[in-house]
């Protein structure tokens, strides 16, 4: 990434850096976390100390009694600041105000890439492991500082400034790592999204974020395949007045339409200074918006800040992972999600680290394409999601055996729940059984990894399919149905948090009320999570699943109002419900049901068209995978559908419907179940 190449195209320019020697210095820096916390959190012992000075349990408690003295030295001694800040935490659940290091001012780009070019230029930042196995590109930190200024410089010259929203729509690699901390450079707040999105939900986003640029690539490659993303964008263009210019990167040689807003990235990054300087941005200014689903139709962009954030992401990469100076980091996530956002760039980088950026996917060219990566690019930490796991596990253990996993310490699970054969898999076959595996517990709006089995008391035990510990600062809390708090273990019920910590969301973009309702509402002085847990009786967590209308689809999640609101425009669909129902690899998919009109024609040709209409308006894996034609749907007499009765219905459960005396008419339940047994049926001559 080097200044001389930088007109010739990314692909071709980063293509050239295939022969650099490309080892991590061993001197990568670690993050700086005081002695008193380092010596109990890590795992080991520094070597200057001769005694432990805290354990698990003390920090813990600590962490929850003391939020001010845990979080503040961390803070000032973790991160790099241009102005201290004040105050420690200023919080209240009842009105959704969350303040962490207050009158604090610093720079997450500083924090991620100069502080290591100081001390080590030449240590690799970034391997970013592409499509093609074999032709990985190595990227040192002071190369993606240039970089990253080039592209800063860029963004100003085409008026971007502090506080305007930028949208990048491109898939995992260095420049979009660039351009994430480019804007983290001069104040401009970022939302990545997920290059597998339609045009339709690319500028939904856009639109409700009120973006001024998009960054992207002419076009990605897959497993093979190449993705038009620029002709994507060139479609949302058509409907998101606020876009002002369009910065096109090329990952390909292939020419791409370019309009009078189009501007070719690399050319104009050429022009630029390979130094630009830093914004100091407060501690609760703006960072990114990210957006996820919820149980209404329009997904939200979730608000995270600069300092907090930082150190939540970067300690939690640190002791989770037990990562250690000169590892190399493999989470598998694409950086449209939060754990690309949290795990991928900002923890590593912020801790010194050399993290690879996955491009391809697990099968591509064949099932061993994790473990060939692991063995050639060294991994010592691999993090990916249960539907990985659960598709590789089918293909068999030849392939994972087939190469040399040695290199690996940690496994990390990450998105859903993951089951215990799963988890035994990863356990004893990628892992030998001697890795430390860690299935995490976290979610777009914490920021970071809340329950997970490590960090812990040194050697202490991990059960298969469980998240179990919280980590320092998360207090979970099980409140049943009336909103009194479970005590003791054994219990079961909505999972909430009782404290603030510096990694969680501080709003939903435009639109805060929204955010107290969804989070701080049901139940009040509490963070609701949507999902519930179990607690053992040794007091350990696993999760249960989500208790609102959201579905965990291949760790993504999805609302199912956003799936009926795709297929709701269908002039022969006047109703529709969809519900999530257990999947062997995706963990959950979508199941919907539809109701046609009585001149509505060929239901198949129907159901093909409202699985086009999901694809283009949402993506291709929020396709349902069963569309069932009923002849009603299942309502109570105020007209609410009952998607619980769905749910039973789907997972065989029809014995135990629970209460239906509110049900308009009992007999559509009969009506369903026929339906439904008679699609099974076809399906079974079919096959």
């Amino acid at each position: 990434m080097a200044a001389r190449g930088l007109g010739r195209g990314v692909g071709r320019l980063l293509g050239s850096l295939r022969g650099r020697a490309g080892q991590p210095d061993p001197l990568l820096l670690r993050v700086s976390v005081p002695r008193w916390v380092a010596s109990g959190l890590s795992g080991r012992e520094p070597a200057a100390a001769a005694v432990p000075l805290g354990s698990y349990p003390a920090l813990s408690a600590q962490a929850a009694r003391e939020p001010a003295a845990f979080w503040g030295p961390l803070a000032r001694d973790t991160l790099v600041w241009d102005t201290p800040y004040h105050t420690v935490w200023d919080c209240d659940f009842s009105s959704g105000k969350i303040g962490w290091f207050l009158g604090g001012q610093l720079n997450v780009a500083v924090n991620c890439l100069d502080q290591h070019v100081r001390k080590a230029p030449e240590s690799i930042a970034l391997i970013w492991e592409r499509d093609e196995p074999g032709t990985e590109v190595r990227i040192t930190y002071r190369e993606l500082l240039e970089t990253t200024c080039r592209l800063a410089n860029t963004l100003k010259r085409y008026g971007v400034n502090r506080g305007d929203r930028v949208a990048i729509y491109m898939p995992v690699s260095p420049l979009a790592v660039a351009a994430m901390l480019a804007c983290a450079r001069i104040g401009a707040i970022h939302t990545v999204i997920f290059a597998g999105f339609s045009a339709h939900a690319l500028a939904g986003r856009i639109n409700d974020a009120k973006c001024k640029v998009v960054i992207t690539f002419n076009q990605g490659l897959r497993a093979g395949r190449v993705v038009e993303l620029k002709k994507i964008v060139d479609e949302a263009m058509k409907q998101c007045p606020t876009i002002q210019h369009v910065l096109v990167a090329h990952r390909t040689d292939n020419k791409v339409n370019m309009g009078d807003r189009d501007i070719c990235l690399e050319q104009e990054m050429a022009k630029e200074d390979p130094v630009c300087a830093p914004e100091s941005m407060g501690s609760e200014d703006m960072l990114f918006t990210l957006y996820t689903s919820g149980s209404t139709g329009s997904p939200k962009g979730l608000v995270h800040t600069q300092a907090g954030y930082l150190l939540y992401a970067a300690l939690t990469h640190k002791l989770v992972f037990d990562y250690q100076p000169g590892d190399i980091f493999g989470c598998v996530a694409d950086i449209g999600w939060i754990t690309g956002h949290s795990y991928v760039v900002y923890g590593p980088l912020c801790n010194g680290a050399t993290s690879v950026l996955f491009e391809s996917t697990p099968v591509y060219p064949d099932a061993g394409r994790y473990w060939e990566m692991v063995q050639r690019l060294k991994i010592n930490q691999f993090y990916g999601a249960p539907t990985a796991v659960r598709l590789l596990l089918k293909y068999g253990d030849a392939w994972v055996k087939k190469y040399d996993r040695s290199s690996l310490r940690t496994l990390g699970s990450v998105g859903e729940p993951i089951n215990v054969e799963a988890w035994k898999w990863l356990y004893k076959v990628v892992g030998d059984s001697r890795c430390t595996l860690v299935d995490t517990w976290w979610q777009t709006e914490t920021g970071g990894i809340c329950i997970s089995p490590r960090p812990s008391e040194e050697g202490a035990e991990i059960l298969p399919g469980m998240v179990m510990r919280p980590f320092f600062g998360i207090i979970p809390v099980l409140l049943d149905e009336k909103g009194c708090v479970l005590e003791g273990g054994d219990v079961s019920g909505a999972l909430c948090i009782s404290q603030a910590w510096p990694g969680m969301a501080r709003s939903i973009y435009g639109d805060h009320q929204r955010f107290v309702n969804t989070y701080f509402k049901a139940y009040p002085g509490y963070y609701f999570t949507g999902d519930g847990a179990y607690r053992t009786q040794r007091g350990y967590y696993q999760i249960t699943g989500r208790m609102d209308d959201v579905i965990n689809i291949g760790g993504q999640r999805l609302g199912t109002a956003e799936i009926e609101d795709a297929m709701a425009n269908h002039p022969a669909v006047p109703e529709t419900a969809v519900i999530g129902y257990p999947h062997d690899i995706k963990g959950e998919a979508a199941f919907a049901f539809i109701v046609l009109k009585d001149d509505s024609g060929d239901s198949e040709a129907v159901v093909s068209e409202l699985k086009s209409a999901v694809a283009t308006k949402i993506a291709k894996y929020a396709v349902p995978d069963e569309i069932l034609v009923v002849k009603r749907l299942p309502k109570t007499r105020s007209g609410k559908v009952m998607r619980r009765l769905l749910r039973k219905i789907i997972s065989g459960r029809t014995e135990d419907l629970g209460d239906t005396t509110t049900l308009e008419d009992p007999r559509v339940i009969t009506e369903i179940l026929s339906a439904y047994q008679k699609c099974k049926e076809k399906q079974a001559g079919a096959k």
